[in-house]
């Protein structure tokens, strides 16, 4: 029975992952990519400019700030996958895998932009600020609550519980092999620490997360660019064997070619999550004056997942001795080996702490995603109280068990939720459309763009932004 419902899984997962969700994210990346007019080329810098918004202005604020959200989405997004998923992706795809990854984030980043701005749009008031996702924009723009439901269970179920049992597993992994500690006693470090912080409220999520993101991913890229350019002579040929084992006659007819572009792609895809409703669920939380400025900012998110935190593995890996094609070292193994090429034998060292803060963020964020979702099935404190419950008991759980089935499950409903919600915005991303042109409007007229719901078309179920207007109506 084990074995026929393990197949079962496998080949879903394989049907799911390897077309069904690739062709979707790719079309509607390409479809929002040119809707929005290069949203995420043209306004690059505006991006930047939105990410400080409301960093130091008062506590007592409603909501956290841009940087916060965008602090709580890149904690689960930017995950030991950014380390050993990446070094997979050289292992089996080649360094082409890179050039395809890159690409893929550049077209993700639209649809990135497209969900966290509906997010903002049909976010409700909540005690310690606002809430939102997609299970909300289903319900309110669409009118279908169950598959808001739908969306809800899943996310929780995958982000909430199973996903942060892997990362706990991960840590106490990593941690046994660097230094002997025993992983029972290391999960009861992180269950505490993960109980004071989601029994805290999104705002004591916010505010580890803000602490956690730039030190984990501030330090990490650091770290590569100190090896870049200790190699820098290097790094031209790099490059250049980056894009030609991506296109290159070789590896075509080697049949290589392919295995780099499916590894760029999924990576790519996997890493960044745009597209997948996870990240709209911490940009409904942001106190903005336009939904588009929290757009803005969570499509750098994609930005900086890819094409910084995980070039960064990637550069790291290649500039070393270590990567042989076809060689036996994968994943965490070959970036361990790479780093201990670069700086030594305290390469291991440093692995097991990046390790931990890449995988705790993860379970901070991940956190969230099952809280905002628990409060849109049902508002009761004392569900929320059971969530948070089973949070703690799953990290603790994940610290010392196997975990073999339940991970391939998790990522079958992680498919069908993908899929949930990229049939939810390609119906609904005419409204972010319309929200960017009224944010670009306002700008041209030299103002602080400021949304109000009477300046979109056919906008219901409206609870954060007030009806007056007061200024010319953009269209």
């Amino acid at each position: 029975m084990l074995a026929a419902l393990e197949k079962f899984i496998a080949i879903s997962n394989d049907i799911l992952w390897t077309y069904v969700l690739i062709a979707l994210l790719i079309g509607l990346g390409i479809y929002f990519t040119f809707r929005t007019n290069f949203v995420q080329l043209r306004y690059l810098g505006e991006m930047i400019k939105q990410l400080g918004d409301g960093v130091g202005v008062s506590k007592q604020r409603q909501g956290v700030s841009s940087f916060g959200a965008f602090c709580i989405s890149t904690a689960s997004r930017v995950g030991t996958g950014n380390l050993a998923g990446v070094a997979i992706a050289l292992a089996v795809g080649g360094p082409g895998a890179v050039f395809w990854m890159w690409l893929i984030a550049l077209i993700g980043s639209a649809t990135a932009f497209v969900e966290a701005t509906l997010a903002q749009i049909y976010k409700v008031k909540s005690g310690d600020g606002f809430r939102g996702g997609p299970a909300y924009y289903m319900e309110k723009a669409l009118g279908q609550r169950w598959m808001g439901v739908l969306f809800a269970v899943l996310i929780t179920i995958c982000f909430g519980l199973v996903f942060n049992s892997v990362q706990a597993n991960t840590i106490t992994l990593a941690f046994h092999n660097a230094f002997g500690v025993d992983r029972f006693v290391m999960g009861l470090l992180i269950t505490a620490f993960t109980a004071y912080i989601i029994f805290g409220g999104v705002k004591r999520i916010a505010r580890a997360a803000e602490i956690m993101v730039p030190v984990m991913a501030g330090g990490y890229v650091l770290l590569a660019l100190y090896i870049s350019l200790t190699n820098i002579s290097e790094l031209p040929a790099v490059l250049k064997l980056i894009v030609s084992s991506a296109f290159g006659l070789e590896e075509a007819v080697g049949g290589t070619m392919g295995a780099a572009l499916m590894m760029g792609i999924k990576r790519g895809l996997f890493s960044n999550e745009a597209g997948m409703g996870s990240a709209p669920n911490a940009a409904a939380t942001a106190h903005v004056s336009h939904p588009a400025k929290q757009g803005f900012v969570q499509a750098l998110g994609v930005f900086v997942d890819t094409l910084v935190v995980c070039s960064a593995t990637a550069f790291i890996v290649l500039l070393s001795e270590a990567y042989r094609p076809g060689g036996s070292l994968t994943g965490i193994e070959l970036v361990q080996a790479a780093l201990s090429s670069h700086i030594g034998q305290w390469a291991g060292s440093f692995v097991a702490v990046a390790v931990f803060l890449f995988a705790f963020s993860s379970v901070i964020g991940n956190y969230y995603y099952g809280e905002t979702n628990i409060e849109f099935i049902k508002e009761s404190k004392t569900w929320l109280t059971v969530y948070r419950l089973a949070v703690v008991g799953m990290v603790m759980f994940g610290s010392v068990a196997k975990i073999g089935i339940v991970w391939d499950m998790a990522d079958l409903f992680m498919a069908l939720m993908s899929i949930t919600n990229l049939i939810a915005i390609a119906l609904l991303g005419g409204i972010a459309k319309q929200a960017l042109d009224d944010y670009l409007q306002q700008k041209r007229q030299g103002l602080d763009p400021v949304f109000y719901r009477s300046n979109l078309r056919g906008l219901r179920n409206i609870e954060c932004w007030p009806e007056a207007e007061t200024y010319r109506k953009a269209g």
